[in-house]
């Protein structure tokens, strides 16, 4: 049996693609990273020295669409992006997990 098939990604530009792929490897290093969710302090290290460069990338981004005339983000068409992405799990590493039930 096939795994479901994916929406398909929505209409976006070459910039805003490179936006929405700079976004989420950030959000995965951010997540890596994340000291109430790691295991140990080389890999959180490891992922902010990545994160260094990933945040330059993610500038470099948004510098190409400001520069083309791009002013605005088409945040519905983006957030749909980086849903068949699946950016709502790799985002959701970057906050607390859930705390004790009182």
């Amino acid at each position: 049996m096939l795994p479901p098939e994916l929406p398909p990604l929505p209409s976006l530009t070459r910039a805003e693609s490179e936006l929405v792929d700079r976004y989420l490897e950030a959000a995965d290093l951010l997540g890596r990273a994340n000291p109430a969710r790691g295991h140990d302090t080389y890999g959180a290290l490891r992922a902010a020295q990545a994160l260094v460069s990933k945040a330059a990338e993610l500038r470099d981004a948004l510098a190409v669409m400001h520069e083309r005339g791009e002013r605005e983000l088409h945040a519905t068409t983006l957030a749909r992006a980086m849903r068949v992405l699946d950016g709502e799990r790799r985002t959701g590493r970057i906050s607390l997990p859930p705390g004790p039930t009182r």
